[in-house]
């Protein structure tokens, strides 16, 4: 009996240190929130008489669909010399194939520009929850009125993820970006179509049948 008691006294302090490790979070919200970054990816294309060539496009074309420009994407046309009006056209038409428009501002970028050249700098932007997972403190006993220390990653990973746009994860958007009756109608315009359509096929494969 007294081996045993003196082994649960050498025990406690190691218990109660345990119970003290791991992410600290007294409230019910969590601690482990997104967090957004921001990469510059830049490519110079050689102007042809203020132009671009058709070997200069084909080259800019694949360095984007390498990149697998989508929507959330940001893409601008760093002109320093401001008389490349005819290849800032060809790119914005080619950036228009992917319902993208061109920025009217180019970011600042390292690298320094060659005499005839535009930079097209596309700006990505990605979401994530850095912290996640974490299980410092979910195998301890708990003495302070902690949460588990992986408290809301499972939600904000997600809500990280599913983000289109990251960046309105910090910035929000312009309350006219979002409240165009057409913009915001035409999920539902595209879902009726879809509709429609499969029940039109039905009919016309019944009424072929009989």
């Amino acid at each position: 009996m007294r081996r045993r008691l003196s082994m649960i006294l050498l025990c406690a302090p190691a218990l109660l240190a345990a119970g003290c490790t791991g992410t600290v979070n007294r409230s019910l919200d969590s601690v482990h929130q997104p967090v957004v970054s921001r990469t510059d990816y830049v490519f110079d294309v050689v102007t042809d008489g203020g132009g671009v060539s058709q070997a200069e496009m084909q080259r800019l074309v694949d360095w984007m669909a390498a990149l697998r420009v989508s929507y959330g994407d940001r893409l601008a046309v760093d002109d320093p010399s401001g008389t490349a009006d005819a290849a800032r056209a060809q790119i914005g038409a080619l950036v228009a194939r992917y319902g993208l428009f061109l920025e009217s501002h180019a970011p600042i970028t390292a690298a320094a520009m060659t005499p005839g050249t535009v930079r097209v700098v596309i700006t990505r932007a990605t979401a994530s929850v850095p912290t996640c997972p974490d299980y410092s403190r979910t195998g301890s006993a708990e003495f302070n009125g902690n949460t588990t220390s992986n408290h809301g990653c499972a939600i904000n990973s997600n809500l990280a993820a599913m983000a289109a746009r990251p960046e309105d994860l910090v910035l929000g958007r312009s309350p006219d970006a979002t409240s165009d009756p057409l913009t915001s109608s035409k999920a539902v315009q595209a879902l009726r179509r879809a509709v429609n359509t499969g029940t039109n096929g039905l009919k016309a494969e019944s009424t072929g049948g009989k």
